[in-house]
């Protein structure tokens, strides 16, 4: 059985990095900051893609990782891509009152 790793990253640098699962804090090897553990389903935007990170940004304050679901390790479910569906289900919850982290993962608005 090989070693579990997940990915981190570091919001202000816009690095991800594979580490091993423990509990504990990860510096940031760029800027020692401690880094967010976001699963092993994460698939990083590119470091200059500025929405992208700001998205990223949004998803991980709203309390949304990326995990493998189920056995066969498919993908962590749906997450919003730009900064406008991002909105648009922020607006939606706002509406309905509920949680931002449900209206984030829903595929459909």
């Amino acid at each position: 059985m090989g070693i579990h790793r997940s990915s981190y990253v570091c919001l202000p640098c816009r690095g991800s990095y594979k580490r091993d699962h423990r509990p504990g804090t990860h510096p940031c090897p760029r800027c020692g900051a401690a880094m967010t553990g976001v699963g092993a389903a994460f698939q990083p935007p590119k470091r200059n893609d500025t929405e992208g990170w700001r998205v990223l940004s949004v998803l991980l304050h709203a309390g949304l990782r990326f995990h493998r679901q189920g056995c066969s390790g498919d993908g962590s479910g749906y997450r919003p891509r730009t900064l406008a569906e991002v909105k648009a289900r922020m607006a939606l919850a706002r509406r309905t009152g509920e949680p931002f982290a449900e209206a984030l993962a829903r595929p459909v608005v």
